[in-house]
């Protein structure tokens, strides 16, 4: 599906499809959107070549898994960012490529399936007061689809929270499943947004001429954009570890349990073995044994075997195991 808008020298808008882009060819300081979404055919990548779009930037536009950049050439500058096609509260990621097309007179944008970021800000920009200035209109989107990262994250960390309070007071597996799963969706999650970093850092140190070099007018919003792909990245790694220092904490639970109650039993067998080793060789069926015929023998016995019993658990209370 290709939609498109014009806002003309007067200030007009129009709205259309492929056929608007030669009205915007013909009409001198006019500005043009031009929204593509769906997959990649022979008339869309002709369309987008016959745009001044380069055809490599093209065809890794529609890589689902090629990582975000940004690529300036001499007529435009492309951004490949990583948008959200779902992102739950599991943190499990549907990723959606979003390619970007700047110009001076230009906005070209290009998503294989619905693109939440994009259509935000068709409907507020309904006016096209925006589309002023296409290279705003860009640092703008790629602003909101990072503001989409955020509210998710931050919303993960009272679940951290609770996890990190349910470890505490009764550690189960389904605790340490859990956890571990979302470490892993987390490590997923912080390869994005390193890209987002790097692509965020290069559009507000080093610029391109459509969106803007050097302290003017895009200087705050680029520096905008850059801030919140940074934090993104170190809430990420910040959760990551997290989630590793509570699956080591767990580990460490387990342990410490293990321990005691190996504790427990080293207790038990010191204290009965040696009676089970005096019942053992009273109980042999020897003649030659005088012991046997004591009067008292019983009672000696179990004398000794309480003691040694009493001995045994004053060490072990001695060296702290009671």
């Amino acid at each position: 599906m290709i939609k498109s808008r014009l806002l003309a020298k007067d200030g007009t808008t129009q709205y259309g499809g492929a056929e608007l882009i030669t009205a915007w060819r013909a009409s001198a300081n006019s500005k043009l959107w031009l929204d593509i979404e769906g997959a990649m055919d022979p008339d869309t990548d002709a369309l987008l070549q016959d745009m001044g779009c380069a055809s490599l930037a093209i065809a890794d536009c529609f890589r689902s898994r090629h990582p975000p950049k940004i690529e300036t050439f001499a007529a435009s500058t492309f951004i490949l960012f990583r948008g959200i096609s779902h992102l739950d509260e599991q943190l499990e990621l549907i990723p959606q490529q979003i390619g970007l097309w700047v110009g001076d007179d230009f906005l070209i944008s290009v998503h294989a399936g619905k693109s939440v970021s994009v259509e935000r800000l068709w409907q507020e920009d309904s006016a096209g007061e925006n589309l002023q200035h296409p290279g705003q209109l860009a640092l703008k989107l790629l602003h909101f689809a990072s503001g989409r990262y955020l509210e998710q994250l931050l919303e993960f960390e009272d679940r951290l929270a609770q996890l990190e309070d349910d470890l505490l007071e009764a550690a189960t597996d389904d605790v340490m499943k859990e956890l571990v799963s979302y470490r892993s969706r987390l490590r997923k999650l912080r390869r994005v947004f390193s890209y987002h970093k790097q692509l965020a850092e290069s559009i507000w140190q080093t610029g391109s001429p459509h969106l803007g070099e050097g302290e003017d007018d895009n200087t705050h919003l680029r520096r905008d954009v850059y801030d919140r792909c940074e934090r993104l990245y170190s809430l990420c790694n910040m959760y990551y570890e997290l989630c590793g220092d509570l699956v080591e904490g767990y580990i460490s639970l387990s342990s410490h349990k293990l321990n005691n109650t190996m504790k427990v039993l080293t207790i038990i067998t010191a204290v009965f073995v040696p009676m089970g080793f005096l019942a053992g060789l009273y109980g042999m069926n020897f003649d030659n044994m005088p012991e046997l015929h004591w009067e008292y023998s019983y009672f000696i016995l179990l004398s000794v075997m309480a003691t040694l019993a009493l001995s045994m658990l004053m060490v072990f209370r001695r060296i702290r195991w009671l």
